[in-house]
């Protein structure tokens, strides 16, 4: 194989697990008060954009959609070893779908170049849908591998190995291709000094940073803003809550036979009739 593949990744910047994040009147995550960062399912997808750059040469660019902050993983993307990133950034994008953010995140793509690899995520933790790498391969017309937790590449051909129910499958495909990377995939390793410092050094010069950086809108793109956001977005969300705080009362059962523990429990539970001991 010689050097020269294409290599895109695709990242979203999600609110932080570890913080507190509040719905906003429409049901949607208000985002601004929480800390944010690189959805955990991407990372792996990252490491494997990279090793494919590492093993077999080319050049890999990373692609968001979000809000301006998100301009934040791609400088994350960049200090891994990133050659350059895109963020398609417009708020008429603001609550889009799957299908709505899968064909925003196709026009970008064409925007930017034709890929030889685009490796997603499995899934977002602020979603959990699975669907918009699936879409996404099917909006460019690319076979994909899905689950995917290895692979490797001779002359023009990805070889796969997939998870599946009770196993693995071995799957083989051409180039351009789309895959979901499983987070049974390395881990992401960690930045490297080299790559901080350049970070550090483009974050200092705004002129320099938009050569790597380059911000996109729906025009831009030429995607059109009926067919994302709320307008383009076939989902509705008929009601969201906000679930209580963990915790509760607890008490532990011990010190009793099998039989007798689970007689306590039934009747302090008052389950007794519907069940037999």
């Amino acid at each position: 194989m010689s050097s020269g593949l294409n290599i895109f990744v695709l990242v979203k910047q999600v609110p932080d697990q570890g913080s507190k994040a509040g719905i906003n009147p429409d049901g949607t995550i208000d985002r601004a008060k929480a800390k944010r960062m690189l959805n955990p399912f991407d990372r792996f997808a990252l490491q494997a954009a990279l090793h494919a750059k590492k093993n077999y040469g080319g050049k890999v660019s990373a692609i968001s959609m979000g809000p301006p902050p998100a301009v934040e993983i791609l400088l994350e993307c960049l200090e891994h070893g990133v050659d350059d990133a895109y963020l398609l950034s417009d708020r008429r994008l603001a609550a889009s779908d799957t299908l709505a953010t899968a064909f925003a995140l196709f026009k970008t793509v064409a925007h930017v170049g034709k890929p030889d690899l685009v490796f997603c995520g499995l899934q977002t933790t602020d979603g959990d849908t699975a669907q918009v790498g699936p879409q996404l391969a099917e909006r460019m017309g690319l076979p994909q591998i899905t689950y995917c937790e290895d692979f490797s590449i001779e002359g023009n051909k990805v070889h796969g190995r997939r998870i599946i129910e009770g196993g693995y499958q071995k799957v083989v495909s051409e180039m351009p291709l789309l895959i979901t990377v499983a987070n049974s995939y390395h881990p992401l390793e960690y930045k490297s000094f080299r790559g901080a410092w350049r970070v550090q050094r483009l974050a200092r010069n705004e002129e320099e940073l938009k050569k790597y950086i380059h911000t996109v809108d729906l025009d831009l793109v030429g995607a059109d803003p009926e067919r994302t956001g709320l307008k383009g977005s076939p989902t509705i969300v008929a009601a969201t809550e906000k679930v209580g705080e963990i915790g509760g009362n607890c008490r532990m059962h011990e010190g009793q036979s099998i039989d007798h523990l689970v007689k306590d429990v039934v009747k302090e539970t008052n389950l007794a009739q519907f069940m037999t001991v």
